[in-house]
């Protein structure tokens, strides 16, 4: 019996903590005038960027421009955008992917499963039947068949005709 080895090398950084840096990844993405790559869409107060570590294909969060870390310390208008907006990633996300389902949420504090605790973000992510494997129990890789470039260019059309629908 031949092993095969999956190789997924992007990962590293996560794993061994070197991805962290001083800066705010959400507020380093935004403020470039070079749009940050993995940014699908951008809104007044808020945006939709892909996750770098994705859970699974097509996981994307919606991220206040401004660096706030609860939504206690949102104003009106950046709650109502980034509700709007994760209301276009279900939209989005379902016509790009075919779901079988969603998970949308809030991790507040590192108890509740924050990775980035000073800047708040809702997470969307595609879910199909079945897609908890081996591979991610036992192997604690997570096996994506879309790299997050062909990711971004597939969502940012939809992304665009979808706001100018609302």
């Amino acid at each position: 019996m031949t092993l095969d080895r999956l190789y997924t090398p992007w990962r590293l950084a996560y794993v061994t903590g070197a991805a962290k840096s001083a800066d705010c990844v959400f507020c380093t993405a935004v403020s470039g005038e070079d749009a940050d790559p993995l940014i699908v869409f951008r809104g007044a107060t808020a945006f939709v960027i892909l996750n770098l570590f994705p859970y699974n294909n097509g996981h994307v969060m919606v991220v206040p421009n401004r660096h706030i870390a609860t939504l206690v310390d949102a104003t009106p208008d950046e709650l109502c955008e980034m509700m709007e907006l994760t209301r276009l990633c279900e939209m989005a996300l379902r016509e790009a992917f075919t779901p079988d389902g969603l998970n949308m949420g809030i991790n507040l504090g590192r108890a509740a499963g924050a990775g980035i605790l000073q800047h708040l973000h809702i997470h969307a992510v595609p879910r199909w039947n079945g897609d908890t494997n081996f591979m991610t129990i036992v192997g604690q890789t997570r096996v994506l068949p879309q790299e997050l470039p062909v990711t971004a260019d597939r969502l940012r059309p939809i992304f665009e005709r979808l706001a100018a629908e609302r």
